[in-house]
């Protein structure tokens, strides 16, 4: 065989459906725990400088946020091994690897761990599609802010009303309590603090960090629909290579007969 023709069949080794998942959920968690870290630290820069003044007044978010910046770190290794685990599982069940190496024996307990990673995934799938629901929830309040500042802005706000009679107040979402101060913004503060690079910058990589997370629970559907077809795929090899394995057993009981035939007849004669 040569060259190129070894290389095309190890091409057709390669699980491209499991591979494609795999891109898609390391791109989606990356994009989610690296853009959702940065955001949140700049979150608490906005609201340290403009809408809670008193650190006591926002400690308990500060605590949660923090806390889950190191969830974000666990999330970003699990998910780097798990999706590993599932490409290589990919491998050693796709159709073309069996024609690579010849024929293989399946096992109980190899059809289990299938079963499981079905499982498992189909549980981390229910999981990231509430974790890409919480993931919109500061995209909305960044674009409500950012759609007020663009109301001060507009000609017509200036014609019928001041800017000052224009405000945000962050205590009506619950993360701050209603006695911290200043708690809100109205007119150029408003306008002000739309204007920084944190707000800009925090606003987006929000809605990175959703569109990532969205990329993950598509990652997760694939693979999903991946790992149940190989489940599949091998069950049905279990139960082939049970007909092959009673066939054979046929086969030498039928040949151990014809033999002890011949046997007796060359007795008689």
């Amino acid at each position: 065989m040569g060259c190129f023709e070894c290389c095309i069949k190890c091409l057709g080794g390669v699980p491209y459906a499991s591979l494609v998942a795999t891109i898609l959920c390391f791109s989606g968690v990356a994009l989610f725990c690296g853009c959702g870290h940065v955001a949140l630290a700049g979150t608490i820069s906005i609201l340290e400088q403009h809408f809670s003044t008193n650190a006591s007044d926002h400690a308990l978010l500060s605590e949660v946020i923090q806390l889950m910046q190191y969830v974000i770190y666990g999330i970003a290794s699990f998910f780097f091994l798990y999706g590993i685990i599932l490409l290589a599982e990919g491998f050693y069940t796709t159709s073309a690897v069996k024609e690579l190496h010849g024929e293989f024996k399946t096992t109980a307990c190899g059809r289990c761990i299938s079963g499981m990673f079905v499982f498992l995934t189909y549980v981390l799938g229910l999981a990231w599609l509430g974790v890409f629901g919480f993931s919109a929830v500061p995209v909305f309040m960044f674009y409500n802010i950012w759609s007020t500042c663009e109301v001060i802005k507009s000609p017509q706000t200036n014609s019928t009303a001041t800017g000052s009679q224009i405000c945000v107040d962050i205590r009506q979402y619950g993360i701050i309590p209603w006695n911290a101060l200043p708690g809100r913004a109205c007119g150029s503060t408003l306008e002000s603090i739309c204007n920084t690079n944190e707000f800009y910058m925090s606003y987006h990589l929000f809605i990175v960090a959703c569109a990532g997370a969205g990329a993950t629970v598509i990652a997760l559907i694939h693979f999903l629909m991946i790992l149940s077809s190989n489940w599949a795929y091998l069950k049905d090899a279990s139960k082939m290579q049970a007909y092959q394995d009673i066939k054979a057993k046929e086969e030498q009981e039928l040949q151990d007969i014809q033999s002890r035939s011949k046997e007796q007849l060359n007795s008689y004669t």
